[in-house]
């Protein structure tokens, strides 16, 4: 019983240093770039407000534990910006070893756990997933939309390439997505 509490410390320690990974977009009002576990913190959040939005019926615990698992390989991969194609690639990999690694802190049963709910995000294939992966998009859209395009601009992204790329957005919520779209094509008139 201790040795499996001493493994779940153990992970837990490890996943400290997802507060150490730097994303790409600012937290509004903030000069400095917002760090992945704030990022993991605030989709959660924001899933558990926007559940109702889902088009199918998700089990939003579900939902939520996959968003707060979803980033831990980046410890090891690091960020990659949601635009390099080709960072992105190189970056599946490593991610893969990192949640191998990661997960392997822990006890059996409970790596195996995440390890699925991880997987099943990457995947984006149950009502969960698509969701899940809807909310994880929603969130830098909506720090662009209200930080006057910060990281868009400071990486020279276009409109088309956010509408294009974000449009997945849609298989977990239309409505979302109907919404997020309209206030990218109004942001950069």
């Amino acid at each position: 019983m201790k040795d499996e509490l001493e493994k779940c410390f153990a992970f837990i320690i490890e996943v400290e240093k997802l507060k150490g990974i730097t994303r790409r977009t600012k937290p509004l009002g903030q000069d400095r770039y917002e760090n992945s576990a704030e990022h993991s913190w605030q989709i959660s959040l924001l899933a558990l407000v926007l559940s109702k939005y889902a088009d199918e019926s998700v089990n939003i615990e579900k939902v939520i534990k996959m968003l707060l698992v979803h980033d831990i390989g980046e410890i090891d991969a690091d960020d990659v910006f949601f635009f390099d194609d080709a960072g992105r690639l190189d970056a599946k990999e490593k991610e893969l070893a990192a949640m191998k690694r990661i997960f392997g802190l822990l006890p059996d049963e409970k790596a195996e756990e995440l390890f699925e709910l991880w997987n099943e995000f990457e995947n984006g294939m149950s009502n969960e997933a698509k969701f899940a992966r809807a909310i994880d998009r929603v969130m830098p859209v909506l720090q662009n939309l209200y930080n006057n395009r910060q990281s868009w601009t400071e990486n020279g992204v276009t409109k088309e390439q956010i509408l294009t790329k974000t449009a997945y957005i849609g298989d977990g919520s239309a409505i979302l997505w109907e919404t997020i779209a309209e206030k990218i094509e109004k942001a950069f008139e």
